[in-house]
């Protein structure tokens, strides 16, 4: 597996892990938030099914998601849904920042669309919470 490969199937990890956390993330939203994270999972979800298609076709193995993810704590209303909606964006957004390193031509630009898809809902999940400041000035760089 090449170092482009390896990237993309971390990449693929986290966007099976995203698709989970954000299954459980709905049941905890009101009405106005729950649109954002409909539509991320469904980014992640269109994500995940294009990494497994570059990774099949060059014939590299495509991990399969987990049957379970552990949670960093338990999401018991909408501030915790929210909460752990922003982590889901940061730490996916880490991987493909990650991705950026081992990535060069069409590859890159994959890596650097998911980059930006996941800081720009990061930022709109944080407004949404009443998070100042909403954006971080190096998105995907955690700590």
């Amino acid at each position: 597996m090449s170092t482009a490969e390896e990237a993309f199937a971390a990449a693929l990890v986290a966007e099976h892990a995203a698709v989970f956390g954000y299954g459980l993330v709905g049941a905890r939203l009101d009405n106005s938030t729950l649109a954002l994270a409909t539509q991320a999972e469904l980014a992640h979800r269109a994500r995940r099914d294009v990494l497994v298609a570059r990774l099949t076709e060059r014939g590299a193995k495509a991990p399969a998601a987990e049957p379970a993810y552990s949670l960093p704590e338990p999401v018991t209303d909408l501030a915790g849904a929210l909460k752990l909606a922003i982590g889901i964006e940061e730490r996916t957004a880490a991987v493909w920042r990650a991705a950026l390193l081992s990535t060069d031509g069409d590859d890159r630009r994959v890596a650097v669309d998911a980059l930006t898809d996941c800081a720009v809902r990061a930022t709109r999940l944080r407004r949404a919470a009443s998070i100042t400041p909403a954006t971080v000035p190096f998105p995907g760089r955690l700590g």
